[in-house]
């Protein structure tokens, strides 16, 4: 066994210690008392009242195992979706990056650059390598910056959280009835839930050097 196969194998062996973890707790909770007699009453009305949020979906509907949000905090609850929601848009691009340059797609003079997470190695090594680092090091900064709920202007408050138009971006937004609304909403919150799984995924297992790609075809090799 080769010197990295066997970093691989003691990954793989971590991976399911970790899986058989979780299913002994999950197999303990199975046969846990299935009343409310133990549970708090402030879980209780927390639970109620974050039952219509948004993400608050069948089959698990309010899912909080760490009781996050147990006390019923309003301020923390919106704190904690505003970064999902914004780690989520995140994610969404970099799957998207990820697969795009994993097919072979590449900017003008950027064709020798590898995909995967060797893309960043590679670009140290030239002075405009570094240069496009630094521009998306700027980029970054100032989508961090622009993102976010400008309530220093003179607008309409935020619509909802993550709402980072600032009374400058519609798209016909405001002419959908509520019911749409929502429903995008909540399409772009599970996507971006199963982006930060996704971009994870693929991460990982560039990692292990096992593709889940059509055609067996592994990133950054």
């Amino acid at each position: 066994v080769l010197p990295n196969d066997a970093g691989k194998i003691q990954l793989l062996i971590v991976m399911k210690i970790i899986a058989a973890l979780f299913a002994t707790v999950g197999s303990a909770a199975a046969f846990a008392p299935s009343s409310n007699e133990g549970r708090s009453s402030s879980a209780l009305a927390a639970e109620k009242a974050f039952s219509d949020e948004l993400g608050a979906m069948t089959p698990l509907g309010m899912f909080d195992p760490l009781g996050l949000v147990s006390d019923g905090n309003q301020a923390l609850f919106d704190s904690l979706r505003e970064r999902e929601l914004k780690h989520g848009r995140v994610a969404m691009l970099a799957v998207v990056g990820y697969l795009t340059t994993a097919a072979g797609v590449r900017f003008p003079g950027a064709e020798n650059i590898p995909d995967g997470l060797k893309s960043f190695p590679a670009l140290m090594e030239t002075s405009d390598g570094i240069n496009v680092l630094f521009q998306m090091a700027a980029f970054m900064t100032v989508a961090e910056i622009v993102n976010r709920d400008a309530d220093w202007l003179d607008k309409e408050p935020a619509e909802f959280i993550g709402d980072y138009r600032n009374g400058a971006l519609d798209f016909g937004w405001d002419k959908l009835d509520d019911k749409t609304k929502f429903k995008k909403r909540t399409i772009e919150l599970n996507q971006g839930r199963a982006a930060m799984m996704g971009i994870w995924g693929l991460v990982t297992h560039e990692i292990i050097g096992e593709s889940i790609l059509p055609g067996g075809y592994l990133p950054g090799q």
